[in-house]
């Protein structure tokens, strides 16, 4: 029988678990009881906490059943895996919908919220249609079901909230609810990053020169901004290969120690991009790959989380102070987050503990990072957020922006910054992704992106090709860099609910519209 939703965390009405001796319903109770297996369910005044015991039982999923009416006409907006790529967005009822971490309804009148706390052991998506809502939770290790051998599992812990008034307003309190202790950077966050007009070909003399036309266009800025060296100055860069070994760079990248001393002496913060799992240095043993696929490494072994931290350490002790881990869940589970719907990676395989949940795996790879990068902020990119909030200091939220197409900055870093602003200060700082500047877009439509991000209070990181700013362009980036190192602005968008693309934004007050499609409208990506 439907019931109404009040808001209030209640044991579900039926229970369903997925092991290797087959799968399992009952109706909802504190427990559910089978040979080795035990789930049991913790009822507190403001959550559902979601606990697992087992021996040699493999345990691949557990699905929590409401019966709860939401209400016809409400639309619907769920998180993403890792990140957004443009396909962030309200909708109705989509029964097979795969909302991942959390999801809001909103009536119109009220805002339904549900989700799960940050850094729950299990990977947790929601599914919601006009009868009821589940709480799908994978307990697998890579592609099998996890082997507790007798360990008690906190897979999550579940939250239900019922607001009134606005959406925007809504999911940033929920956001705040789900995540108790962010870490947020103690400084507003901006700079430039090389990669989207360099795409990986740069050298030592041009990462100064770049540092350089910075400092120039901050000059007087008390808090000092960030020249972040992205792919290209690893060892072995080559083709298609981009990822280790990380503790020396290449012929154009000849002592990157001394590199990150001449870039802090021209009034820059030096920073620095790398890959942590695919590594084909000759020392690092056969039995510390993957079983997917054994060119990357297996973050579930001590000895690996030794050897990435050694890395980390490696790019503080050179005098990094922002260090930038990127590719983790492409590299872990075997495809990007808009791939992976109610499946995370292809069946047949487990980690080399497989007694770690995936979620658990990934868990303490952000916290090695974390802990050798001491002093030093970390910027995640290509993270599963819910899993990273708390653990790193900055997240990119959205796929990658452009610095040669248009369409793909429209799609992605508009939808990015709009849906995952909420986020923002509440579980990390968010990162949009950065303002390309190569001469190949229109500046008209670059200002619009920059002004945006500048006035959004997250941070801002630009691209330029060096020579291609004019005078008044200059004029236009020393002024967008003076607002974001103040970090003080705030932007809202006011028609998320009617589009991916929200034109309308309140910035600190003040309404304003944004012009963002060129004369031609959209131009798909793949011609």
């Amino acid at each position: 029988m439907n019931t109404a939703f009040r808001g209030q965390c209640r044991l579900p009405d039926s229970i369903t678990a997925v092991t290797g001796k087959g799968s399992f319903t009952s109706p909802g109770s504190h427990k559910l009881v089978c040979e080795d297996f035990c789930l049991s369910l913790q009822e507190k005044a403001d959550r559902l906490t979601v606990s697992v015991t087992a021996g040699d039982t493999p345990l691949s999923r557990l699905v929590l059943r409401w019966s709860l009416t939401l209400g016809q006409g409400c639309r619907i907006l769920g998180g993403a895996w890792e990140r957004g790529y443009g396909d962030l967005e309200w909708r109705g009822f989509v029964p097979e919908r795969v909302m991942p971490w959390y999801f809001l309804a909103d009536s119109g009148d009220e805002v339904f919220a549900f989700g799960v706390m940050t850094q729950p052991k299990a990977m947790c998506f929601w599914t919601a249609d006009s009868q009821g809502v589940s709480l799908h939770l994978d307990l697998r290790s890579g592609g099998e079901g996890v082997v507790l051998q007798g360990r008690r599992l906190t897979a999550a812990q579940v939250l239900f909230r019922l607001y009134e008034g606005d959406a925007f307003a809504a999911l940033e309190r929920f956001c705040s609810e789900l995540c108790p202790s962010p870490l947020m950077p103690d400084h507003p966050v901006y700079g430039s990053n090389n990669w989207y007009y360099a795409y990986g070909d740069s050298s030592h003399e041009e990462i100064l020169q770049d540092a350089s036309l910075l400092a120039s266009l901050t000059w007087g800025l008390e808090n000092r901004p960030y020249m972040v060296i992205d792919d290209g100055w690893q060892a072995q860069r080559t083709g298609d290969f981009n990822g280790g070994p990380w503790r020396q760079g290449n012929s154009r990248f000849p002592n990157m120690a001394a590199l990150a001393a001449e870039m802090e002496a021209r009034s820059v913060r030096p920073g620095i991009w790398m890959r942590p799992l695919w590594n084909r240095d000759p020392e690092i043993p056969a039995e510390w790959r993957l079983q997917r696929d054994p060119e990357y490494l297996d973050p579930s072994l001590p000895a690996v989380l030794d050897w990435i931290s050694e890395d980390i350490r490696t790019l503080h002790d050179w005098g990094y102070r922002l260090i930038k881990h990127d590719f983790s869940t492409f590299d872990l589970l075997g495809g990007w987050g808009f791939q992976m719907g109610h499946v995370i990676t292809r069946p047949g395989w487990h980690f080399g503990d497989g007694t770690k949940t995936t979620a658990e795996v990934v868990l303490g790879l952000y916290g090695a990072i974390l802990r050798a990068a001491g002093d030093s902020l970390v910027l995640g990119c290509n993270c599963m957020g819910h899993l990273g909030a708390g653990l790193m200091h900055l997240n990119r939220t959205g796929d990658d922006t452009s610095g040669v197409l248009w369409e793909r900055t429209r799609q992605r870093g508009v939808n990015t910054l709009a849906f995952t602003l909420p986020q923002h200060g509440s579980f990390f700082a968010i990162d949009a992704d950065c303002v390309g500047i190569t001469g190949k877009i229109d500046w008209e439509l670059n200002r619009r992106w920059l002004q945006l991000l500048s006035e959004s209070g997250t941070p801002l990181f630009v691209s330029i090709r060096p020579g291609v700013l004019s005078q008044e362009q200059e004029g236009e980036m020393r002024a967008a860099f003076s607002k974001a190192s103040l970090g003080e602005s705030r932007a809202v968008p006011l028609d998320w609910q009617d589009t991916t693309c929200p034109r309308r934004w309140d910035l600190s007050g003040r309404e304003e519209t944004f012009d963002w499609m060129p004369d031609a409208g959209t131009v798909f990506l793949e011609l």
